[in-house]
């Protein structure tokens, strides 16, 4: 079994960026022309291109009438799934719950930033949000619940899922199941480009929404780009990745097994051993083909390219350097298993989120801890945040000024009007000092 491994001490520059790079999904060359055409059928013709491009794509033929789940499909939902899978996504869903009420902020706050001027900001919901739930490789209940919940908790009035419809046309049981435990009851059977579409635009079906959350393939991330500045296409996630950064303590085969957590992904994805360890290294490379024998084949496939390809391991020589390699990589996930895991919490300053310890695995992380997993990917830590209930909240800025205040704002105001150039600014300036210096 081919693992790339790589001594970080012996890397030039030109080969530490090489190994700094994985899938970002930004060359679309290939694609472009179709996710295009898509958008515009879709942008022009509504709910008759999201039939036709349903049945070229999916396989599935609907009547336009059927876009949406229906109730009845919700009640039969709560019945299909077993019982231990139903226990599974309420243990999830709780705690996804409890994590993220504690995000939900104040519903304002104010203070007297100089005598007589009154400033403050507040929070309200955003109008409305469409959630993007893939199924390209399985599916998805747990992504509902990380997108269901917090959007939920913000209090957005209008929240409409698109997820892709399976071969006979429904949509996943389970993911239904955990809709409704997540508070939401709009669920459409569309995916692809041509969702997005649909949500930044609106069809007879599908409402506009102002803002886009979810993950996505390569279609779904370009047709985001597509409709920016029609609407708010929500923080980048694509394909998986996760680093797990080990020192001598690690347990091999832990190591080994979260290794293939996020590789499992796809292809595309990336799964990275960063250890300070040599020995360490060695026998997670010896362990590791048995545990990826035992996968079923496909997942077998996709984890063998992801170790030859964008995943592997790097031998670091310092615990230092090993850490500042990861902030350089800036991970989606990363699940730091070394002697004082919570003492390295502080110095891992880019990952979408930080696992701490050998029992914090990324499998608990991606379901039911309570963390969010839907988590900006391709380096995109380094700017982006965790999905929370922040992405389905806004906040407006407010001030109130006595006339003391007024006075005492007045003259700056009037003069840097004058000084940038805007007359009529200057003038209003001017004659509210007036007003509040007649009392």
């Amino acid at each position: 079994m081919n693992i790339r491994r790589h001594d970080l001490a012996q890397l030039d520059k030109a080969g530490r960026t090489a190994l700094l790079g994985r899938v970002q999904q930004a060359d679309t060359s290939d694609i472009g022309d179709v996710v295009a055409a898509v958008v515009d059928a879709v942008r022009t013709e509504g709910d008759a291109a999201l039939v036709r491009y349903t049945a070229q794509f999916d396989g599935v033929d609907l009547d336009p009438a059927a876009l949406r789940v229906s109730e009845a499909e919700f009640d039969a939902a709560q019945t299909a799934v077993p019982a231990d899978v139903k226990a599974a996504i309420q243990t999830a869903v709780a705690n996804i719950r409890h994590h993220h009420e504690a995000q939900v902020p104040r519903a304002d706050w104010m203070q007297e930033t100089t005598p007589g001027v009154i400033s403050g900001e507040r929070y309200t919901p955003i109008a409305s949000t469409g959630l993007y739930v893939p199924r390209g490789k399985g599916s998805f209940p747990s992504v509902m619940a990380m997108l269901a919940v917090p959007a939920s908790l913000a209090g957005v009035p209008v929240i409409a899922v698109c997820t892709p419809p399976g071969p006979s046309g429904e949509v996943d049981a389970a993911s239904l199941y955990a809709a409704r435990l997540s508070g939401i009851d709009t669920v459409y059977r569309v995916g692809g480009a041509q969702a997005i579409a649909a949500l930044a635009y609106g069809t007879e079906s599908l409402p506009k929404v102002e803002k886009i959350v979810g993950p996505g393939n390569r279609y779904v991330t370009h047709a985001k780009r597509l409709v920016y500045g029609q609407v708010n296409p929500g923080p980048p996630a694509g394909p998986s990745e996760a680093i797990i950064l080990a020192d001598d303590s690690a347990d091999p085969l832990t190591v080994a097994h979260e290794l293939l957590v996020e590789a499992e992904h796809g292809p595309d994805s990336a799964a990275v051993l960063v250890t300070t360890s040599s020995a360490l290294a060695d026998e997670v490379t010896r362990v590791l083909p048995d545990l990826v024998a035992a996968l079923p084949e496909q997942r077998r496939a996709f984890v063998q390219t992801v170790l030859a390809g964008f995943g592997g391991i790097v031998v670091a020589p310092t615990l230092d350097d090993a850490i500042a390699f990861c902030n350089d990589w800036a991970p989606e996930h990363l699940h730091a298993i070394v002697t004082d895991s919570l003492g390295v919490l502080h110095r891992l300053q880019h990952a979408g989120e930080v696992l701490l310890g050998p029992h914090a695995s990324i499998a608990y992380g991606n379901y039911v801890i309570g963390l969010n997993a839907i988590l900006p990917t391709g380096g995109f830590a380094r700017g982006y945040s965790c999905v929370g209930v922040d992405d389905f909240i806004k906040r407006s800025s407010f001030a109130y000024l006595t006339a003391a205040g007024a006075r005492g704002l007045g003259p700056a105001a009037a003069t840097l009007a004058d000084y940038e150039g805007f007359p009529a600014h200057a003038a209003a300036a001017r004659h509210a000092l007036a007003r509040a210096e007649q009392g």
